[in-house]
């Protein structure tokens, strides 16, 4: 096993040890002892030597993200710390995303952690979701944007525990600006509808951006 997957098999204990305890009534004793161990093991990874975030060379050619096409077989991972889809974040929603065709697909469960209303998502995450779906959609349509505006329709409320499936397409394209929209749906009914304005950058100006943060 390399590094980088006893890292994310950490980031997935992690994220399972949260929704666990957001979900389960501890005894007092249950909680000094976990404080005890959690001590122990911030003090270990404080010890241990200051991680950089990876970014891009600068190459075009280097950023370019593998898009997976089947969801049961390979992950999108362009970022392994993100915060939505990113395997390595003990914080993460552990999206997983992938392509089909022109559409971008995502899939989810999520726990306990992220409830806003009892037994449903904090619309917040929603909105996450969403919009690392549509990030999939600038990919696949070999595209560099940042979101400008991101409207959401929540149609029913979206529930935690269950199996989620997101999808996305590109709608209209009118110079730099790139009209997206979006489903999530659960049980196979639409619960929520989005639609945004990304706005394009230039590739290059970017990507040199990002090669002065690894200096």
């Amino acid at each position: 096993m390399t590094n980088e997957e006893r890292r994310v098999q950490a980031a997935t204990r992690l994220r399972e040890l949260g929704h666990a305890f957001v979900a389960h009534d501890l005894s007092d004793a249950q909680l000094d002892r976990i404080n005890g161990q959690l001590d122990d093991i911030l003090a270990t990874v404080r010890s241990s030597d200051t991680r950089q975030r990876a970014v891009p060379s600068g190459n075009l050619a280097d950023f370019r993200m593998a898009i997976p096409t089947d969801g049961r077989v390979d992950r999108h991972q362009l970022f392994a710390d993100s915060v939505v889809s990113g395997a390595a974040n003990p914080m993460g929603l552990g999206a997983h995303l992938w392509r089909d065709d022109s559409v971008a697909v995502m899939d989810v469960t999520l726990g306990k952690a992220f409830e806003g209303a009892p037994g449903r998502a904090h619309g917040g995450i929603v909105a996450a979701l969403i919009d690392e779906t549509m990030g999939l959609v600038l990919a696949i349509n070999e595209k560099l944007a940042f979101t400008a505006q991101l409207d959401i329709t929540y149609v029913a409320p979206t529930p935690i525990d269950q199996p989620l499936v997101a999808r996305a397409w590109l709608v209209r394209e009118d110079g730099r600006k790139l009209s997206i929209e979006a489903t999530i749906e659960s049980d196979s009914r639409v619960i929520v509808k989005a639609s945004a304005l990304f706005i394009s950058v230039d590739p290059q100006k970017f990507l040199k951006h990002l090669a002065d943060l690894n200096r």
